[in-house]
């Protein structure tokens, strides 16, 4: 399979992720729901996100081993997709959620992932 294939699939599964992790905090700051939500229906909403994520997850990994035809390694994949989950992160809390900035640790942090990369691709 494409390896770009599989980032792209990641990157899908990563923005339900997110939405299934940390959208109900927005959907809070919106009130439409509240803290008096039960748990268990905020749990069960998530988890409706969730499966999507895994619609995307399941393949990018499965697709994308190499053991499998694909073009990473199971740890380049795990890296590959943390990476991305971070990103996809940033992304959605600066763009839904008022007041978060970058400062110059998280550019530092970002160049370090980009460097992880690099060196899980790396011949050792």
């Amino acid at each position: 399979m494409n390896g770009w294939l599989t980032v792209a699939l990641l990157v899908v599964s990563n923005i339900f992720m997110t939405f299934a992790w940390y959208g109900q905090l927005k959907l809070q700051e919106m009130r439409v729901i509240t803290s008096d939500t039960p748990l268990y229906l905020v749990i069960l909403a998530s988890w409706g996100v969730a499966l999507l994520e895994y619609c995307f997850m399941i393949p990018a990994n499965r697709y994308g081993f190499i053991g499998n035809g694909g073009a990473f390694s199971l740890l380049q994949l795990k890296v590959v997709q943390e990476v991305i989950s971070l990103f996809v992160f940033t992304i959605f809390a600066l763009m839904l959620f008022k007041g978060q900035a970058l400062h110059w640790n998280h550019f530092l942090a970002f160049g370090l992932l980009i460097l992880a990369v690099y060196l899980v691709f790396m011949d050792a």
